[in-house]
């Protein structure tokens, strides 16, 4: 008889104006410290960066990306729910019998599930909720503001590694000045600062 677990999926990155999404799949032991976790957009920087060391120590997990241009290709719905099926592919590809020795489901953050090859539920606010999903949230959002502060390295006038390309007045200030990144998201409105959304 197989053991049942379950792989917990969510990204980050859906509304900033420029970088990736990434999106993590986690599968938690048995005896993980479930304290340590919950919804990434409350903890604190410090307490999101020991929880995704212990995360990734100690659980399974695999991290997608969907790039800025395949967002402005697909939209970035599609872009997350193809960040969440790349994730899980990095997850497989490091246990490759895993589908031989257990029962695989997954939990999805949100409203859709992504392309996969188990079954799959998708549930609003699974972050908050479903620990699997937390984690998931926790590697995510840590994976990506790495990947932003790398990212001013190349292009400092911007100050990716201060707001990791969400719409603050200071990002809309840089691209009205210097003009859109290399890693810019092209479909995405920018409002002047000082414009209220309509």
């Amino acid at each position: 008889m197989k053991l049942s677990v379950v792989v917990g999926l969510d990204e980050a990155g859906r509304g900033p104006l420029a970088g990736p999404v990434s999106a993590a799949a986690v599968i938690l032991p048995r005896d993980f410290p479930l304290d340590i976790l919950g919804d990434s957009k409350k903890l604190s920087e410090g307490q999101r960066h020991r929880a995704a060391a212990l995360i990734t120590e100690k659980a399974a997990w695999g991290i997608g990306w969907a790039e800025a241009s395949e967002i402005d290709k697909i939209n970035i719905l599609r872009a997350s729910l193809l960040a969440m099926t790349r994730a899980w592919e990095a997850l497989e590809a490091a246990f490759p019998d895993g589908s031989a020795r257990f029962s695989v489901t997954a939990v999805a953050d949100g409203l859709y599930c992504p392309e996969l090859p188990i079954p799959c539920r998708a549930l609003v606010k699974a972050d908050a909720a479903v620990p699997e999903v937390m984690a998931a949230s926790i590697l995510a959002k840590t994976a990506r503001d790495r990947m932003m502060v790398r990212y001013s390295w190349f292009y400092p006038e911007y100050g990716y590694d201060r707001h990791k390309g969400y719409p603050t007045v200071e990002h809309r200030r840089a691209i009205l000045r210097w003009g859109p990144s290399p890693i810019q998201r092209r479909t995405f409105t920018l409002r002047p600062p000082g414009v209220p959304a309509p």
